[in-house]
């Protein structure tokens, strides 16, 4: 049994849209499904994450998939990329905004807000991107090795 199975974890899907068709199986509706039918060309896998759906291509992490009853303001599509892309991305992404969960300031995490009028024509956008390879949106998640506890302070 290897170290993910003993601790109860799930480790990424092994096959194209596991986590999305659990989701189905158990009835609950897959946010912007469109998303994952945009991207079917890559294969791409899920996986869940803080209650929404994470999208992976090959070892990146590229986006988040988000529609949940609390803190509406931050469902849509999240995009996985960095500080330094948020000037070249925002000509492609006039509405796109720092997640607001995640604090006050600048997030390198991007969200494609769901009730932005251009929303489904946005997140087709970036499905489009990702197909072209646009080094912009995606992340190596990193990688997180045995963890240890700090020493109790005396």
């Amino acid at each position: 049994m290897n170290g993910a199975a003993r601790r109860g974890r799930r480790s990424v899907s092994e096959h194209p849209f596991d986590e999305a068709l659990r989701l189905a199986k158990r009835g609950k509706r897959v946010p912007h499904e469109f998303v994952l039918d945009a991207l079917a060309p890559l294969s791409p896998t899920t996986r869940p994450m803080f209650g929404c759906v994470a999208v992976y291509v090959d070892n990146r992490i590229v986006l988040i998939l988000r529609d949940k009853p609390t803190a509406t303001s931050d469902n849509g599509v999240w995009l996985a990329t960095t500080a330094e892309h948020h000037d070249r991305l925002r000509p492609d992404f006039p509405r796109m905004r720092s997640i607001r969960l995640l604090g006050t300031g600048v997030t390198s995490w991007q969200n494609l807000p769901a009730d932005a009028p251009d929303f489904e024509e946005a997140a087709r956008h970036a499905c489009e991107l990702i197909l072209d390879g646009d080094p912009r949106i995606g992340k190596i998640p990193d990688a997180r090795g045995p963890r240890t506890r700090k020493p109790a302070k005396s």
